[in-house]
């Protein structure tokens, strides 16, 4: 199993940045795709998770409204459209995958290596 995020870079304050997870795995329909950010001396924390059937989708309050999940079963690829970016957004950002769909990093079991997105002010 294999998740490899992609799409990372500088961006200025009030811009917009797509990100992408591709997952290398046949079974991956019956999980949940997450996004998780960390930044420097913080904690991960969750972003938006999708659920590959049936599409359903839930967002941390930090970013809902500012950020959509979306996913192309044909490719199996997650994206996170973000847009308003702040400097608050600063982190690096990792997809995941696993069967329970949670907001902690426990209800994951596979994680991708992080791409870094940076916002200037």
């Amino acid at each position: 199993v294999q998740l490899q995020a992609s799409g990372g870079g500088l961006v200025q304050a009030g811009g917009s940045l797509r990100l992408s997870c591709a997952v290398s795995w046949r079974t991956a329909s019956r999980y949940i795709m997450g996004w998780f950010r960390q930044a420097p001396g913080k904690e991960r924390e969750f972003v938006a998770a999708i659920r590959w059937s049936g599409g359903s989708t839930w967002y941390a309050d930090s970013v809902k409204g500012r950020f959509t999940i979306s996913g192309d079963n044909a490719k199996n690829t997650v994206y996170l459209q973000m847009n308003s970016l702040k400097p608050e957004d600063t982190a690096v950002y990792l997809c995941a995958a696993g069967p329970r769909g949670g907001i902690t990093t426990p209800d994951y079991n596979y994680w991708g290596q992080g791409t870094q997105v940076t916002v200037s002010s």
